[in-house]
């Protein structure tokens, strides 16, 4: 009796080790997928400011090509202007008002558009420094929780290492055909082989054992499964 009370036990605790190297093991999968997490979160952020940096230099091209339009125009009126002393036709001086009257025009435009051109490159380079604040911060923190995702998991690998000899030690002291049949009913269930019965109810199917084999499990001096899961069960005292 005492003997197979002592090999259930002995089952009971090697569960334990493994459900807690299966608990681990499942946290260490998701380490490298958190880690690619938190860099594309980052790189997702840097490429917004390269498309802010990129706006930027649009916009700085479109002002030096309307300021070059402005400077171009301005210089025709001054040509135009000189002109203007030197024509002899009455014909001759209205052209040449209208062309500078056109010109004058066309500067204004340039130069309105430079105006709006400023005010979106002052708003941009605003926001460019914003973001990179913002970047930099984010940076920061990403970076302290990839150190603590790797040193948590770390001291995960080290756990595992030591349940891994635990679970050999343990496994050592269980009769190897009872063994057998843990693995053969762990490999069926896919998960808990060992379960146990409280009050009649086996706590791995939440079913209820007929009395008679209730009464028998509570004897301790076989091994005795569950007739609806098919776990290896024991009596729950508590």
């Amino acid at each position: 009796m005492t003997n197979m009370k002592e090999q259930i036990d002995i089952l009971v605790k090697l569960q334990k080790i493994e459900i807690e190297s299966e608990d681990i093991k499942s946290k260490l999968s998701n380490v490298a997928k958190k880690i690619d997490s938190f860099d594309a979160k980052l790189k997702e952020f840097e490429q917004s400011i390269i498309d802010e940096k990129s706006l930027l230099n649009d916009l700085s091209k479109k002002y030096r090509s309307y300021d070059s339009d402005a400077q171009t125009s301005l210089a025709l009126v001054k040509k135009s202007q000189e002109k203007l002393r030197a024509v002899k036709t009455n014909r001759e001086y209205q052209s040449l008002l209208k062309e500078i009257e056109e010109l004058n025009a066309k500067n204004s435009r340039a130069e309105d558009e430079m105006l709006l051109g400023l005010d979106r490159i002052d708003e941009t380079e605003k926001g460019i420094s914003v973001k990179q604040g913002e970047y930099s911060k984010l940076e920061q923190v990403i970076n302290s929780d990839k150190e603590a995702i790797i040193r948590e998991a770390e001291l995960g690998e080290k756990r595992l290492a030591k349940l891994e000899v635990e679970w050999n030690e343990v496994s050592s002291k269980v009769k190897p055909e009872l063994l057998k049949k843990y693995i053969m009913v762990k490999q069926q269930t896919m998960g808990m082989a060992i379960t146990s019965v409280k009050g009649a109810v086996c706590s791995g199917c939440n079913m209820n054992l007929p009395p008679q084999m209730y009464n028998e499990l509570q004897r301790c001096d076989s091994l005795k499964f569950c007739p609806n899961c098919q776990r290896i069960i024991y009596w729950d005292k508590s």
